[in-house]
């Protein structure tokens, strides 16, 4: 099965959380521990190995904050 990387620009991420909910794998969760340079909890990844790539949280960043990459 084909696996996905993913690459957040925590700086620009407001935390509204649509990319997890879009998740089918649900391995997004806002980052209480950090706060990014805007003053927001930014999106984090909780397993990166489950990721499958599908691309669902990118499609659904309207800050274009998270980019996908598949790996075989």
């Amino acid at each position: 099965m084909a696996r996905g990387r993913l690459v957040i620009k925590a700086d620009r991420c407001k935390g509204c959380e649509l990319c997890a909910s879009v998740c089918p794998k649900k391995i997004l969760e806002i980052d209480n521990k950090v706060l990014n340079h805007k003053g927001y909890h930014p999106i984090g990844i909780t397993s990166e190995e489950e990721c499958i790539g599908c691309g669902n949280c990118g499609i659904m960043c309207p800050d274009g904050v998270i980019n996908v990459y598949r790996e075989s």
